[in-house]
C-alpha cells in the first residue's frame, strides 16, 4: 500500500523548507536585480552572467507559488525584482529576448533562442496574475505573438542551416507551446486559444509521435512530417517526450478528452521503458533511434530534469487514469531520483550524473539549471500526492 500522505509531506517539505529558501537566499542579485544561477554546491556564486531562460523561469516560479500556494511577500518581492530586471534589460526594446546578459544587464548573446521568448511569456503571464499589473500582461501577450510568428523559423536570421537541403522541424517548440498556452490562457482570446491548442496537440501527438516506431516520439522530422534517416532525424530525447506527456495530460483534463489523457499516459510509459538504463538505472539523456553511436558525447549522462519530469508524468498519469504501471514507474524513478540527485549535505539537487549515477558537476546551478525543474517538480508531485492521500 502506497502511503501518499507521507510522500506528499516529503515533496512539500523539500520544496518549502530546503529548495525555495536556497534560491531566495543565494540567487537574488540585491545590487543589480535579477538572479544568479551559477551557484556551487553550497550556493556561492561562481559566475555572474545572467541567462534569460533562467531569469524568466525564476520569475515564473515565485509568481506561480505566490498565486497557487500562499501569498508570501518574499516570493512576490523576488518575482517582481526579477521581472523588473527582465523588463529593463532582457530584450532589445521590441521584445526580442536576448539569450544572456552581463550581471549589470548588458547584452552578451543575441536573441537567437526561441525559448528566451517562451520563458519570458510564462514569467510575465504569471507575474501579471500575481500583481494585477497590466503592463506585465501586455509584455506576455506581445511576446507570445512573436513566438507564434517564429514557429516556422524559430532561430530567424541566426539560423545556420542552409535553406532547402534538409529542413527539419523540432519537437521542443510545439511541446513548450502546449504548456505555454495553458499558462497564459487568462490573457488569450478563447477562439485563438483553442486554435493554438489544437495545432500543438496535433503536432505533438500526430506528427512527432510515430505509430510505425511502436509509439515512440522523435525529436526531429522533415517539414512535411516524414522521418529522416540522419543523425538529427534519429535523435531521441526520452526526457523531453515524457515531460511533454504531462503537458498533454493537462490539456486533456482541461478539454475533457479522456482518450487524449490515455494516449499521453501510454506514451509516457513507453518512452520511460525505452529510455531506462537496464544496467545502471536512470533514464538516458539522448539515444539514437537505430542504436547507432549518438552525435552527443553526453548521451549516457543522467540529468536532473529528465527524472523529475518523469515523476510528474507518472504520478499525474496514475491520478488521472488509475493505471498501476504509472505508480510502479513513479516508485522506481522516485527511488532513483531521491537517492542520486538529492545532495544529502547541502540544499538543492545535483544536476548531472554519469551513467553509473555518480555526481559529475559539483554545482547546484549554471547556464541551464536554475530555479525551475526541481521546485516545479516538487510542487506538482506534492499537489497530486496530497490529492491522492
Amino acid at each position: 500500500m502506497t502511503d501518499f500522505k507521507k510522500l506528499a509531506e516529503q515533496y512539500k517539505s523539500e520544496l518549502l523548507d530546503s529548495v525555495l529558501p536556497f534560491w531566495l537566499e543565494k540567487s537574488q542579485d540585491k545590487e543589480f536585480g535579477g538572479y544568479f544561477t551559477c551557484l556551487d554546491r553550497k550556493g556561492d556564486v561562481y559566475d555572474t552572467d545572467k541567462f534569460i531562460w533562467l531569469q524568466g523561469r525564476e520569475v515564473w516560479m515565485f509568481s506561480m507559488l505566490y498565486n497557487k500556494v500562499e501569498k508570501r511577500q518574499e516570493w512576490l518581492d523576488a518575482a517582481i525584482q526579477g521581472g523588473e530586471f527582465l523588463k529593463k534589460y532582457g530584450h532589445d526594446g521590441n521584445y526580442n529576448w536576448y539569450f544572456s546578459l552581463t550581471r549589470e544587464g548588458q547584452p552578451l548573446v543575441e536573441p537567437y533562442n526561441i525559448f528566451s521568448y517562451t520563458f519570458a511569456t510564462m514569467a510575465f503571464g504569471q507575474l501579471s496574475i500575481a500583481t494585477g499589473n497590466k503592463e506585465y500582461a501586455d509584455i506576455a501577450k506581445r511576446t507570445f505573438d512573436i513566438v507564434l510568428s517564429k514557429v516556422d523559423n524559430p532561430k530567424g536570421k541566426w539560423n545556420k542551416v542552409h535553406p532547402g537541403t534538409r529542413s527539419l522541424k523540432n519537437f521542443a517548440l510545439p511541446m513548450i507551446l502546449c504548456n505555454l498556452a495553458l499558462e497564459i490562457e487568462p490573457l488569450l482570446d478563447p477562439d485563438f486559444m483553442q486554435r493554438t491548442i489544437d495545432v500543438c496537440i496535433h503536432e505533438v501527438m500526430d506528427v512527432f509521435l510515430r505509430p510505425e516506431l511502436g509509439g515512440l516520439i522523435v525529436e526531429n522530422v522533415a517539414e512535411d512530417g516524414s522521418l529522416v534517416d540522419c543523425m538529427d532525424g534519429r535523435h531521441m530525447n526520452p526526457g523531453h517526450a515524457i515531460e511533454a506527456m504531462w503537458f498533454i495530460m493537462d490539456l486533456g483534463k482541461r478539454l475533457n478528452r479522456p482518450e487524449l489523457i490515455e494516449k499521453a499516459k501510454d506514451t509516457a510509459i513507453r518512452m520511460a521503458e525505452y529510455g531506462w538504463d537496464k544496467e545502471f538505472g536512470g533514464i538516458f539523456y539522448f539515444m539514437d533511434l537505430h542504436g547507432h553511436p549518438t552525435q552527443e558525447l553526453e548521451w549516457d549522462q543522467k540529468l536532473w530534469w529528465v527524472h523529475i519530469e518523469t515523476l510528474i508524468s507518472m504520478i499525474k498519469g496514475y491520478q488521472l487514469t488509475g493505471d498501476e504501471r504509472c505508480l510502479e514507474w513513479f516508485k522506481r524513478v522516485h527511488d532513483y531520483t531521491w537517492s542520486h540527485f538529492k545532495d544529502q549535505e547541502y540544499p538543492e539537487w545535483w544536476g548531472y550524473l554519469n551513467r553509473r549515477g555518480e555526481v559529475l558537476l559539483e554545482g547546484k546551478g549554471g547556464k541551464w539549471k536554475g530555479c525551475f525543474h526541481v521546485p516545479r517538480g516538487l510542487f506538482q508531485c506534492w499537489q497530486i500526492l496530497e490529492q491522492l492521500s
